[in-house]
């Protein structure tokens, strides 16, 4: 069978399940597990977002979805050429990756398109099982979700009992945007309580005034498509009345694969260090007050 993924996390599910030879075609953004880099890449975002600044960024997305322009382009040319089996995207948000609908306009004749759209942590795990099933690895997908689960039941398990800490997660930083879909339930799996967070629903732009009001004690930095690293930088001018700390958004919170159940563990570490162990994922404290 051969696959095209326009969409980082199924190419990591689907590399998960040990097909990673059946991946002919990627996106750009498809950059884990490290052997998929190099793999053919058949659509990429439509502007060069690492040489804008985050306000930049939003402008630029609100500008083109107001346009009813897409966030991507396709190389319709090379898809031909890769004639694959599968085509798996998605619907969930118009600024992840291509839709199923612009798929369908120059999809070739014959290729099925598999749209994955998860909303919640076991839509998540859903999703994996789908994707294992259409792609004859059932038994590897059933592994890849029992690990999930045991992980996500082991961080739960840690700080069960214990006083909730109010959080909030940004998701993005100028302007802030709320944990949405999963985010929540991550946060309350692992022992806290999002402030401003909505379960099984976007993601939503807020103001740092409406977080600080809401006293948070803990802000979790984790920018939809950025690293711990690249999420530091670009909350270095952040003064908050609270501890804060950047950590892998794309990696292990935003992406709507396994390594969210580790993040789960890592969020249940930063909570309750003194119960839950350190997962040792990137996360690097911010501002003047250190996390605690």
């Amino acid at each position: 069978m051969r696959i095209c993924s326009f969409l980082p996390s199924a190419t990591e599910i689907i590399a998960e399940l040990g097909l990673t030879d059946s991946l002919v075609g990627v996106s750009a953004e498809c950059r884990w597990p490290p052997e998929v880099i190099g793999k053919p890449v058949v659509t990429a975002a439509s502007f060069d977002s690492a040489s804008l600044g985050s306000a930049e960024i939003d402008a630029a997305v609100r500008s083109a979805l107001s346009a009813g322009e897409s966030l991507y382009l396709v190389d319709e040319e090379q898809l031909a050429a890769l004639s694959p089996d599968v085509i798996v995207t998605q619907d969930l948000c118009a600024v992840c990756a291509v839709s199923s609908d612009e798929v369908s306009v120059f999809c070739p004749t014959g290729v099925e398109i598999l749209s994955l759209d998860p909303q919640t942590l076991g839509d998540v795990m859903d999703s994996v099982l789908l994707l294992a099933s259409r792609l004859g690895a059932g038994e590897q997908g059933e592994e890849i979700v029992a690990w999930m689960r045991d992980t996500v039941a082991t961080a739960a398990a840690s700080v069960s009992g214990l006083q909730r800490r109010r959080v909030f997660f940004a998701e993005w930083i100028d302007p802030p945007f709320t944990a949405g879909h999963w985010l929540p339930e991550m946060i309350e799996l692992a022992g806290g309580e999002d402030v401003l967070g909505r379960g099984g629903a976007p993601s939503q732009r807020t103001s740092w005034d409406e977080v600080v009001a809401l006293e948070p004690e803990l802000v979790v930095v984790g920018p939809c498509g950025f690293g711990v690293e690249e999420a530091a930088a670009r909350a270095g001018a952040l003064e908050l009345p609270c501890p804060a700390v950047a950590v892998d958004g794309d990696s292990y919170y935003s992406r709507p694969a396994p390594r969210l159940a580790a993040g789960v563990r890592q969020l249940a570490h930063l909570f309750h260090p003194d119960h839950s162990a350190d997962p040792g994922l990137p996360a690097i404290p911010l501002g003047r007050i250190p996390v605690v």
